[in-house]
């Protein structure tokens, strides 16, 4: 097991930690900082907490406005939207590219209002939105471009790593991600020195944060009222032995995708298995999670869930249909694309450590669902 084989240097990093007597905001969480910067290829990583609070500071920090127009991709994780609300936007939603699952270019040009000031498009399962397309509508309608790469690790376009296209981007560490914490944290990834030093603030009450030269002083100072999004040593230091190992892991991802396409390829009722736009020799994508669009998404998951295969629904309900949206008077038909990839879309199970015994019994379980059911001819095609 992937633990397994690093709990050695788990074990000496959060030995540190216990040995240091700073157990958030330390300097693990400082040595975290650097290792990102230097991975990604950002001037500036910041950790806090969550994923979802870093989208919350990053839009704080680019200087949001009560009541400012963040157009979004309808089809996303709740805290894409939701990040907007907490920071005192209004969300705007955008349909997506149903190839990508990535906010559509041509969609965003049509969606932008007199109110939009900002748009954050999300990187979601295995590559990246076309952030050349999408920053040419944005530079048209003087919109500040920002991204949510809470997925995205390792993910890169045109040279530049997920996150780095615009003014800010962000990473999540939730335990599932491609480099996953054993619980919650996060980082704002950013060129800009004061968007660095606003979100390094903002996460700790407005005072500034320590860092590997200035370790162990804080300053006293509130500049600027912030809240408590201090990421955890722990997780620092769990994280920083994990990132020793992440490009094997992508490697390892890569090497299952191919071997569920190659057993999945022309069974019936698949309507989609992933597809990469390529977007140059320059870029990267990486498989966070392998998702398919079936017909019969939900008898299929309950198909697996019999026979003890783990499945997960990415998104069920598009964000334009969600309850605490309702009063943006949205409905059924506004986004196509989100609703279709909501209504088929679902996750077989994905992770470094999964065999190809494994897959091959998932392989052989959805084979069984799609031959021995009445499924209508896909409607979309491969």
């Amino acid at each position: 097991m992937t633990f397994e084989r690093l709990w050695p240097l788990i074990e000496k990093h959060v030995g540190e930690v216990f040995d240091n007597g700073k157990f958030s905001h330390g300097r693990q969480v400082a040595e975290l900082e650097q290792a990102l910067a230097a991975y990604t290829g950002a001037r500036y990583a910041i950790g806090v907490n969550s994923g979802t609070d870093a989208l919350v500071l990053l839009l704080r920090a680019c200087g949001l406005r009560p009541g400012d127009g963040v157009l979004v991709p309808a089809y996303s994780f709740v805290a894409t939207a939701t990040s907007v609300v907490l920071a005192g936007g209004r969300p705007e939603f955008v349909d997506i590219d149903p190839t990508t699952y990535a906010m559509d270019p041509d969609a965003l040009a049509r969606a932008t209002t007199p109110a939009s000031r900002f748009v954050m498009p999300a990187h979601l399962f295995c590559q990246m939105a076309d952030m050349a397309a999408l920053a040419d509508v944005a530079a048209h309608h003087g919109l500040t471009l920002l991204e949510d790469s809470a997925e995205a690790i390792g993910m890169r376009q045109h040279g530049s790593h997920a996150g780095l296209h615009g003014r800010g981007g962000v990473l999540s560490f939730f335990p599932s991600k491609t480099l996953g914490a054993l619980g919650d944290a996060g980082a704002v990834l950013t060129d800009d020195r004061e968007i660095a030093d606003l979100v390094s603030g903002l996460r700790h009450h407005g005072r500034c944060a320590p860092t590997l030269d200035d370790f162990p002083r804080i300053s006293t100072e509130t500049t600027v009222p912030g809240t408590n999004s201090k990421m955890d040593d722990i997780q620092a230091a769990i994280l920083l032995a994990k990132l020793s190992c992440l490009e094997s892991d992508i490697a390892r991802r890569a090497e299952l995708a191919d071997a569920y396409r190659e057993r999945l390829t022309g069974v019936p009722g698949i309507i989609r298995l992933p597809e990469v736009v390529e977007r140059g020799t320059d870029s990267a994508h990486v498989f966070y999670v392998y998702l398919i669009e079936v017909e019969r998404r939900d008898a299929l998951v309950d198909h697996l869930t019999g026979r003890g295969i783990a499945t997960e629904i990415y998104y069920p309900v598009p964000l334009h249909l969600q309850p605490c949206f309702a009063e943006l008077g949205h409905s059924r038909g506004d986004f196509p694309h989100a609703e279709a990839a909501s209504e088929h879309a679902v996750a077989l199970p994905f992770y470094p450590d999964l065999t190809v015994d494994q897959i091959d019994h998932v392989c052989e379980a959805v084979r069984a669902f799609s031959t021995t059911t009445a499924i209508p001819a896909s409607r979309r095609g491969r």
